[in-house]
């Protein structure tokens, strides 16, 4: 990760220390050491089915579509998918996983009466465009988190995050080796990225099912400011 400018850094961490009453700390700070961390707690010997299954329950509360299948009926199950959304148009990212579709999985998808733009970084706008007439948006989840049924979604230059965002519906393919309890071992991921000075995604996107909102008397309302309809397809032996 390239490493930015910082200014008024100093100035503005003795203002800190000021209003906390005490002077400015530059050294000795550690992590606490917690004597109780419940967070690890959840989920905690799960196997990768047993965190299938409860992100199937999950998906019934976040109005999402639970499929799941093995790597040898993956793309019939995609194909079901767009057919079942009726979409005439798809977004997909540049993502080696989609190989495991079939060598020719584009073309088939276009006989079948659905045509796919995939993300090429040097068409730059191009692609926000293809993703906001897009009927669906396809893409492999990079961490799932089986509690809240969230698909974390880590962008690149190859994979930009209006395809899970601006089309009409969306598709996440979820592999079983992606699951993980919660929210805690996707913070613990990334720090781990962050402690040994690997490459960061500029944008984490946590995505849970379709779009939705309870602004209003806590009313939900699902399919309100983007995808309006939500499918996981959970592959067993990926």
């Amino acid at each position: 990760m390239k490493a930015g400018t910082i200014k008024n850094r100093d100035s503005f961490l003795e203002n800190v220390a000021a209003k906390l009453g005490r002077s400015r700390r530059s050294s000795g700070v550690t992590k606490p050491d917690w004597q109780t961390n419940p967070q690890w707690d959840v989920y905690r010997n799960s196997s990768q089915k047993e965190l299938a299954d409860v992100l199937k329950k999950q998906c019934l509360l976040i109005h999402t579509q639970y499929i799941e299948t093995d790597a040898a009926g993956l793309s019939e199950k995609v194909l079901h998918v767009i057919n079942d959304y009726g979409a005439k148009s798809a977004v997909i990212p540049k993502d080696p996983r989609f190989e495991a579709l079939g060598a020719n999985y584009m073309a088939l998808w276009k006989e079948k009466g659905t045509c796919v733009h995939e993300w090429n970084h040097e068409l730059a706008e191009e692609n926000i465009t293809a993703c906001e007439r897009a009927d669906i948006g396809i893409a492999f989840s990079d961490l799932t988190l089986a509690e809240s049924g969230t698909v974390v979604q880590f962008s690149s230059r190859d994979k930009g995050r209006s395809i899970h965002l601006l089309p009409k519906t969306y598709l996440c393919i979820v592999p079983l080796s992606t699951l993980v309890p919660r929210l805690t071992q996707a913070a613990e991921h990334i720090r781990k990225l962050l402690k040994n000075e690997e490459h960061l995604a500029s944008c984490a996107d946590f995505i849970t099912g379709p779009s939705n909102s309870a602004d209003i008397e806590l009313n939900l309302i699902v399919g309100v400011h983007g995808p309006i309809k939500a499918s996981y397809i959970v592959v067993t032996d990926l």
